[in-house]
């Protein structure tokens, strides 16, 4: 098949756009309705919980397994299932009559998220040849996540406003199905030229420490530390990670190739990402209860006051954007990390909540920090893979952010839950703040990471150790604007 020209190469990555942007979206989106699903369900912290980590621990369970498979049997097959799959799950969660239904039908709906972040990086990287080109179209692509978490919660405050919780799932049914009929006209099929082989054993050890570790995070407030089922889970976590460590670098083609985190850029944009995305999780979660259970907002009015964090992040994230295209990563990640935490720093040590111009402040710097961060990840993240390898190492990447996600709503919403734990619904606003205070320290640090291993990991010898992981894995590497520019 002929190379596409220029306007279909933007078409292509157009509809790559919108995949990601209603599996993106929908994850920002629902924090605004929480509180309304907490009423209507008569749940607790932890039932809020599940219902976003139920979709983020599945993503980041099957990412890699639907990037390989997509190398192995076709990206285009693999992105129109993606597709089906998360409109079939968005309508189940808009009918959703208990908590139990919603936060399966959210796992409904991971299942084909699963299928189109990754498999879209690879389909992107494949048709965008010229290193320069394919530097900006990632550009795109990381603007275009901190687009879709800036939208959220000013489009899911308007939505449980005007119509109901129910509706923000049913945003993404005419953007899935533009979507599916665009790939189906316009997006070439293509496959790896040496495709990998299915890993079971890999992914099974995936799903157990992922999905062990969340429960006992966040079942921990109300079981105990020393509560048997909290350590039986603690300790299938730690046994699953070690026998992944132990077993991946056996194999010839593993799920993991451990061997792509002898770069140290890879290895950064992984830490980064987490870092990066357990801070934004832990924003919106602690920032939706505040506002709506603390303060009394409306889900409109809450989604409103958070504008300023959505405004930054909105201009900041194309911006982001073009500057790793034309200059690296380097300076992104450093206005990434100081801003995040500084915003992380206001609520921690200055109380930011008790007052509004703060509090406006946090979320300006916030938005700022987020939308710089974006892009460089993924950019990161592939700089100097291989580029049969592009789809995996961008698969890793978006792993990094989901299981930042999982993690942010766990630890956050169990640090918060042990502070409010037996706090008077009539106390619940004067006492927020503090409980909130050991959460937003998190923060920072997150915030602190960003910054420390973003400067460690984009120098000079950063892309050397790049370029000599390529070398050992004896193929040709993907180039970035870091390395063009060099």
């Amino acid at each position: 098949m002929s190379e596409p020209n220029h306007r279909r190469r933007m078409l292509i990555l157009a509809i790559c756009c919108m995949s990601l942007l209603i599996v993106s979206l929908d994850n920002t989106v629902l924090n605004v309705a929480l509180p309304s699903m907490q009423k209507e369900f008569h749940a607790g912290v932890s039932g809020m919980q599940w219902t976003i980590d139920a979709y983020t621990l599945v993503l980041a369970s099957l990412l890699m397994l639907s990037g390989s498979t997509a190398d192995r049997v076709g990206r285009r097959r693999i992105f129109k299932a993606g597709l089906i799959v998360f409109t079939i799950g968005s309508l189940l969660c808009s009918l959703a009559p208990n908590l139990e239904s919603l936060v399966a039908f959210r796992m409904v709906q991971a299942v084909g998220g699963s299928m189109l972040n990754p498999v879209a990086m690879s389909i992107i990287t494949n048709t965008f040849t010229d290193p320069r080109e394919r530097a900006r179209a990632i550009g795109v692509w990381g603007g275009v996540v901190g687009i879709s978490m800036a939208a959220g919660p000013i489009v899911g405050g308007v939505l449980v406003e005007s119509v109901g919780w129910r509706s923000i799932f049913w945003l993404n049914l005419p953007i899935g199905l533009l979507a599916l009929a665009l790939t189906w006209r316009y997006v070439p099929e293509s496959r790896a030229p040496k495709p990998r082989r299915a890993d079971p054993v890999g992914q099974l050890l995936i799903i157990a420490l992922l999905g062990s570790l969340t429960y006992a995070i966040i079942e921990v407030p109300s079981a105990g530390w020393d509560s048997p089922q909290i350590l039986a889970f603690a300790a299938i976590a730690v046994a699953s990670l070690a026998a992944l460590l132990v077993y991946e670098p056996r194999r010839a083609e593993p799920l993991i190739d451990l061997r792509f985190f002898r770069s140290a850029p890879f290895s950064g944009a992984t830490v980064i990402a987490v870092s990066a995305f357990s801070a934004l999780s832990g924003f919106l979660f602690l920032n939706t209860l505040y506002l709506q259970n603390a303060r009394g907002l409306s889900a409109l009015n809450a989604g409103l006051y958070m504008l300023p964090m959505a405004a930054l992040t909105f201009v900041c994230a194309p911006l982001s954007g073009r500057l790793v295209g034309s200059r690296g990563p380097r300076l992104s990640l450093l206005i990434a990390g100081v801003a995040m935490a500084a915003s992380g720093l206001l609520f921690a040590a200055f109380d930011a909540e008790r007052t509004t111009a703060l509090l406006f402040t946090g979320y300006v710097l916030f938005g700022l920090g987020f939308g710089m961060v974006n892009a460089p990840i993924t950019n990161t993240a592939v700089s100097g893979m291989p580029r049969s390898q592009a789809g995996v190492a961008a698969a890793v990447a978006s792993t990094s952010r989901q299981i930042g996600q999982t993690l942010g709503v766990a630890v956050i919403g169990a640090v918060l839950a042990g502070g409010m734990a037996g706090v008077a619904s009539g106390a619940y606003a004067d006492r927020f703040p503090d409980a909130a205070r050991p959460a937003w320290w998190i923060i920072t640090g997150c915030g602190l990471s960003v910054l420390g291993v973003g400067l460690a990991t984009s120098g000079r010898w950063a892309r050397e150790s790049a370029r000599r992981t390529a070398q050992r894995l004896q193929e040709p590497a993907v180039q970035t604007p870091a390395d063009a520019n060099a």
